[in-house]
């Protein structure tokens, strides 16, 4: 398994962090955390895509060392948000990847899609400690980016609420004494819409997710569920686990995270309430425990949890990812950039929700799986699946 398994060495001084995609959803929770123990953390880098005046109040208020901005037209207002602090400032994707590999005690990995492939690498090169929010890392180079971890004595701590909850009940000693993994769905905003009641949803329908609190493409996946297929792939990776170990439960509560079903009966499973803190926090503190102001679960209160099984008629991005993962290869990263690319035009409102699948269903006909060897072949073929992609979608334009 790739996952650490052994506790990291202890020290007296504050634990320095790096945090790739500071100003999302997952970066803000990570720093909400920091600030409430400012004694036990330091910030060495902060990045972000382009949200310059959130990463400057950020990198100030943290004291951060360092502040990158993937986006290179951004560098001139970041250098004078931040002129006379003292910080230092870059820009560019290479940037970003540098300063993933900045010596660290730890860095959180949340920049969303495959643009986070490369600064992740670099973390996991430096032989850290790397808590693990960018799902894509492990869809688009699975077998490439487990091999490093372990080239690099890298640990990798999944951060993902649903693989975040199979690490805490997981038995890491004794794999073989696993059945299955299950992981649980909400079931996303359009969980009871027919496909024909979906044919018309808006992309802001889309984003509002009933439970979580995620960014406008995480949240367009959940609503396609392609969020829980690429999941799937990853716990695929993180566990060294078959495809066919691995279910999908809907639970619209989204009270129970995920489970681990074992050889002799025994289900384990991970309760807490739909608030990313808390497997944000069990990453930060492992192998310990901090306290966080999440809110109690009261259980009574809640009265019933609710399962069912996913409808893959009406979600087919669930088949889809289970098919890429079979095929294997190249097949998950040609899936990842085609739904990336289609889900912005759908936020864009250049395409229907029901295409988003359709899109990625026939890049992936387009672009049959060959074996992955390389971390290079995967830009590559992510660049072919995105035109094909585009293809498809200027094809389908009004007029085209």
């Amino acid at each position: 398994m790739s996952l650490a398994s052994t506790s990291p060495s202890r020290a007296d001084q504050p634990r320095r962090l790096s945090i790739l995609g500071s100003t999302g959803s997952i970066g803000c929770s990570t720093l909400d955390l920091v600030e409430r123990n400012p004694d036990a953390f330091s910030i060495e880098a902060l990045t972000a895509n382009r949200s310059v005046a959130r990463l400057a109040m950020q990198a100030k208020r943290f004291g951060a060392r360092l502040a990158v901005v993937a986006d290179d037209s951004a560098y001139a207002d970041l250098k004078e948000a931040l002129s006379g602090s003292g910080i230092e400032v870059a820009a560019g994707p290479a940037a970003v990847a540098e300063a993933a590999g900045r010596p660290t005690d730890w860095v959180m990995s949340a920049i969303v899609g495959a643009a986070g492939l490369a600064p992740t690498l670099a973390a996991i090169r430096q032989g850290t400690v790397v808590g693990l929010a960018n799902k894509e890392t492990l869809v688009c180079a699975g077998s490439l980016m487990t091999a490093e971890v372990r080239r690099c004595g890298a640990q990798l701590l999944p951060v993902d609420s649903e693989h975040n909850a199979i690490f805490q009940v997981l038995d890491l000693e004794q794999p073989q004494s696993v059945d299955k993994l299950i992981l649980t769905a909400s079931g996303g905003p359009f969980r009871t819409f027919s496909r024909a009641d979906m044919a018309s949803v808006t992309p802001a329908q889309a984003v509002a997710h009933p439970n979580w609190d995620m960014g406008a493409k995480i949240s367009v996946d959940s609503a396609t569920m392609m969020n829980k297929g690429l999941e799937l792939i990853e716990a695929h990776f993180l566990f060294d686990m078959p495809e066919e170990r691995i279910d999908i439960l809907v639970h619209p509560e989204s009270v129970i995270h995920s489970m681990v079903s074992y050889v002799d009966g025994s289900v384990l499973a991970q309760l807490g309430q739909p608030d990313m803190r808390t497997p944000i926090a069990y990453a930060l503190a492992w192998p310990e425990r901090m306290a966080t102001p999440v809110e109690r679960l009261d259980l009574a209160s809640i009265g019933r949890l609710t399962f069912e099984p996913p409808d893959e008629t009406r979600f087919p991005s669930l088949r889809l990812a289970r098919a890429a993962l079979r095929a294997g290869g190249t097949a998950p990263v040609t899936l990842n950039a085609a739904n990336e690319e289609a889900v912005a035009a759908f936020l864009a409102g250049r395409l229907g929700f029901l295409e988003i699948p359709e899109v990625v269903e026939r890049a992936l006909e387009a672009h049959p799986a060959v074996e992955l060897n390389s971390l290079e072949e995967v830009d590559a073929v992510d660049s072919r699946a995105r035109m094909t992609a585009k293809g498809l979608l200027e094809a389908r334009a009004p007029g085209a």
